[in-house]
């Protein structure tokens, strides 16, 4: 059985992981290739996107795949629609793995925002020194917003169009909630931008927030294709993959 992780995150990575060794069991994790030097994974790995919707069919016809288990960060909404048509197409079995979103807690000052573009159309508002975590990739939605000071934190450095006034800040999580604090102490923040992305690795930065009563743009996850059946954590789609393991 030949099984595909369309992968990239903490949760894909515990996957392959749990999945490795299994007898009767071939796994190929694939990662889109935008971060530099990714650590190795278990099973095979292939990097790089596959043309679209039809060119993941082929693969996925050339390859005989059994099953896929799109993996992929909550924000890669393009990849998960290719992988529901693709999946579909070559009539294979498809589980999506979403890590859960956050939950404002009391205290909290969040201000949800549905893309990068409405999270830059509020911020003037909240603050003048922003600590934007949304990744390297969206920094064109805040380009043009030249009376405030952003703190980039990201794990490769980013290329223009991006803010003029900007510091980055290269580091990779799991965060702790002492450094979270001393970084928006340091740089003088009064506001925080991030992505709906859960898990535990990046959300120290919430909890420093609420407790320095800064306010957070939160810019909310794109929706997972209809039709796809969703686990939260990796030891289910384990379970989902153990299932279709033939004898």
């Amino acid at each position: 059985m030949h099984v595909l992780i369309l992968g990239g995150t903490t949760e894909a990575r515990r996957l392959a992981e749990l999945l490795d060794g299994t007898p009767g069991l071939r796994l190929t994790s694939s990662l889109a290739g935008r971060v530099a030097g990714p650590r190795a994974l278990p099973g095979g790995t292939r990097v790089g996107g596959f043309g679209g919707a039809e060119g993941l069919t082929a693969w996925l016809r050339e390859h005989t795949v059994d099953a896929v288990v799109d993996a992929t960060h909550p924000f890669a909404g393009t990849i998960s629609f290719h992988a529901a048509r693709a999946a579909a197409a070559a009539r294979v079995p498809l589980l999506a793995l979403r890590r859960p979103g956050w939950v404002p807690v009391p205290g909290d000052r969040w201000h949800e925002a549905d893309s990068l573009e409405e999270a830059a159309r509020i911020l003037p508002a909240l603050g003048r020194r922003v600590f934007l975590t949304t990744g390297r990739m969206g920094l064109a939605a805040f380009a043009d917003l030249d009376a405030l000071w952003f703190l980039v934190r990201s794990v490769d450095a980013p290329e223009p169009p991006h803010p003029a006034r900007m510091e980055v800040l290269l580091d990779r999580g799991p965060f702790t909630l002492d450094g979270e604090r001393e970084l928006l102490r340091r740089h003088r923040i009064d506001v925080v931008v991030t992505k709906d992305s859960g898990g535990a690795a990046t959300a120290p930065k919430l909890t420093a927030a609420r407790e320095a009563g800064l306010p957070v743009v939160v810019v909310r996850r794109p929706p997972v294709p209809g039709g796809v059946p969703v686990v939260p954590d990796p030891e289910s789609a384990a379970r989902w993959v153990g299932e279709r393991l033939t004898p």
